[in-house]
């Protein structure tokens, strides 16, 4: 009876450390998009993120090193470049430079396909967690509020679109999804703040020099550094990554890429009511249709069956038979 009491908290607390990981990836990465661009105001896209995700790297690695978390193995270290290859130089590295040339809104629109690209993935490549028809209906209503959100005055189709960055964004994308189904398979280091902290440590050195190749360098204003900019890139690095890339890294262990990947959905409509409630920015009647739809499509993704894997039931086990 012990050992079955003892599964049931251990579940439990299980459950409360899946929903405090979503609300960080939602609620915390939906805020990055002020912070990101208060940090652009001074420091060039390559450089700024590849010094976010060298700071947090280094932050993470230390804090995993000084906890005494395992040594990282010769079987993790081509994961670990892999991963950081598809999440920050190709994934970051063509959002950004996508974003230089394509207005953010729709730039957030095609990065909202991840949910999509990632369930294909998973459903054809992996065949680890199949997209039922609810979860397909959840995403494509998830699609369908992120395009009515970023369409309110038909601003993005006022412009014509680079269709080279909206391919380099949609590239970027789908390399995001394939690390994030990869990372699940992948042989990586189990603690969590070790494994995000070295993708994390490759993906920006990567994104720097890339950077420095692309003539950032001379871009680069010292002297034009605000406050603002300063704390948005001090929020990116301690939030956005240590805290939001880490619990990122924790739910691709625990549950499904489709479900983490619905993140892309719920962010955007975070952004939107921080910019009303901080920059001023206004809010239409599209926004709270979009609002509606979003919360449905996260609940048809999300509100299946309790899905905790199979690892994390026999960890449970072990520790109540302890």
């Amino acid at each position: 009876m012990r050992k079955y009491i003892c599964l049931i908290i251990m579940s439990q607390q299980s459950q409360i450390k899946l929903i405090a990981a979503f609300a960080a990836i939602y609620f915390i990465w939906g805020s990055t998009y002020l912070a990101i661009k208060y940090a652009l105001e001074a420091i060039p896209p390559f450089i700024m993120m590849g010094t976010r995700s060298l700071a947090a790297g280094l932050i993470l690695y230390l804090w995993s090193h000084t906890r005494g978390d395992e040594k990282v193995k010769k079987e993790n270290v081509i994961p670990i470049v892999i991963i950081g290859i598809l999440f920050f130089l190709v994934g970051h590295g063509l959002l950004a430079w996508g974003q230089q040339r394509i207005a953010s809104g729709f730039a957030a629109l095609l990065v909202a396909s991840e949910p999509l690209c990632i369930a294909v993935i998973e459903a054809f490549l992996v065949r680890d967690d199949k997209a039922a028809s609810r979860t397909i209906i959840g995403l494509i209503c998830g699609f369908l509020g992120i395009s009515i959100l970023l369409a309110p005055g038909q601003e993005l189709g006022a412009h014509d679109v680079d269709f080279l960055s909206a391919f380099a964004i949609l590239l970027g994308t789908l390399s995001w999804s394939l690390g994030a189904v990869y990372s699940r398979v992948a042989k990586l280091p189990k603690a969590p703040a070790l494994a995000a902290g070295l993708e994390l440590l490759v993906g920006g050195f990567l994104l720097v020099i890339c950077g420095l190749f692309m003539g950032e360098g001379s871009r680069l204003q010292i002297d034009a550094l605000s406050l603002r900019s300063i704390l948005g890139l001090v929020y990116l690095i301690v939030f956005g990554s240590v805290v939001a890339f880490t619990a990122y890294v924790w739910l691709l262990s625990f549950t499904s890429a489709t479900r983490v990947a619905t993140h892309t959905y719920v962010n955007p409509v975070i952004a939107v009511f921080l910019g009303w409630a901080v920059a001023g920015e206004p809010m239409s009647l599209q926004t709270f249709v979009a609002t509606i739809i979003i919360v449905i499509s996260v609940y048809l993704v999300l509100g299946k069956k309790r899905e905790i894997s199979p690892r994390l039931d026999t960890r449970f086990i072990r520790n109540a038979e302890a």
